[in-house]
């Protein structure tokens, strides 16, 4: 049985998913992408914030899976990049890149709008856009941050589910929201701005919920949440306004997850067989056991 296969049969749960941070001795065992159980070739993928991290990987990812992809993001030359990179790779695929906002209602309408004819029918859309500023007390949150924050992760979801759903339904699409293991806990250490981005991570959670309920009347389209703890990503970057030595000091001690890591569990739960849905993956990095609360290696 392969690595992959062994460790993913091994590790699986409904509420949770431990990959790829394994340790044995001091060495980490590494996983390649999942056997797909339903073929990924040719279908059409749909992924927000996809000009790094996550989204980036989820990209390159169902690209190699040899869907077609449909990507976009705020910054537009790091799109093309992308975009000139998986046509170079896998030239069979069909990409279609373009600059969107998902705080604007109107930009994500006419970008679906916009969808070329032969990548309009959407199998699969993956919500990653997100973010989170700052790490300072409640008090002193800055009105702007709050607004970016509730802007992107909560109404930037419902914005490009509404425009999505429709279609989505009529084929049997599957929708996956990128969410935080912040969305499932309350801690009394955490700061202000934590507790910011936990109430709009438990919004995403709890948007997901009724979204299922809803598709469910049709029983056609699958719904998946992904929790994750530590990833490195530009995450932190942008949290600490650009600050490199903060944003590196969240992983001291820790193995991180990577933004592969989440995007393989991604192309895992969307090619599972048809009749099977993953509600739920929980993943943190061995070692962390909370958004607080982590186990680090002295250095």
């Amino acid at each position: 049985m392969p690595a992959s296969d062994s460790v993913y049969r091994m590790l699986f749960s409904t509420h949770s998913i431990v990959t790829k941070c394994l340790s044995v001795g001091s060495k980490r065992l590494s996983t390649t992408a999942p056997v797909y159980t339903q073929p990924l070739r040719g279908k059409n993928v749909f992924i927000t914030g996809a000009s790094s991290g996550i989204g980036r990987a989820c990209a390159t990812k169902f690209a190699e899976a040899g869907s077609n992809i449909i990507i976009s993001a705020r910054r537009a030359g790091r799109l093309e990049a992308l975009r000139s990179q998986i046509k170079k790779d896998h030239s069979e695929c069909l990409v279609h890149a373009q600059t969107l906002d998902v705080t604007d209602r109107s930009s994500v309408n006419n970008f679906v709008r916009s969808i070329p004819d032969e990548l309009r029918n959407i199998d699969v859309l993956v919500c990653n856009a997100g973010l989170v500023l700052g790490l300072d007390p409640l008090l002193d949150v800055k009105p702007e941050h709050m607004d970016t924050m509730l802007d992107t992760n909560v109404k930037g979801l419902v914005y490009c589910i509404q425009a999505m759903l429709p279609q989505m339904i009529e084929k049997g699409g599957h929708i996956v929201n990128l969410g935080s293991i912040a969305g499932n806990e309350s801690d009394r250490n955490m700061p202000g701005y934590e507790l910011l981005h936990m109430s709009t991570r438990t919004s995403q959670d709890h948007y997901m919920h009724p979204t299922r309920l809803d598709t469910n009347k049709e029983y056609v389209c699958l719904c998946t949440l992904v929790s994750t703890g530590m990833v490195e990503t530009e995450f932190s970057k942008v949290r600490f306004h650009g600050d490199e030595v903060a944003a590196k000091s969240v992983y001291k001690g820790i193995t991180p997850l990577t933004a592969e890591d989440i995007a393989d569990l991604i192309v895992f739960a969307t090619s599972r067989p048809s009749h099977v849905e993953i509600a739920d993956m929980v993943v943190f990095p061995h070692g962390q056991a909370t958004a607080t609360l982590s186990h680090r290696k002295s250095t």
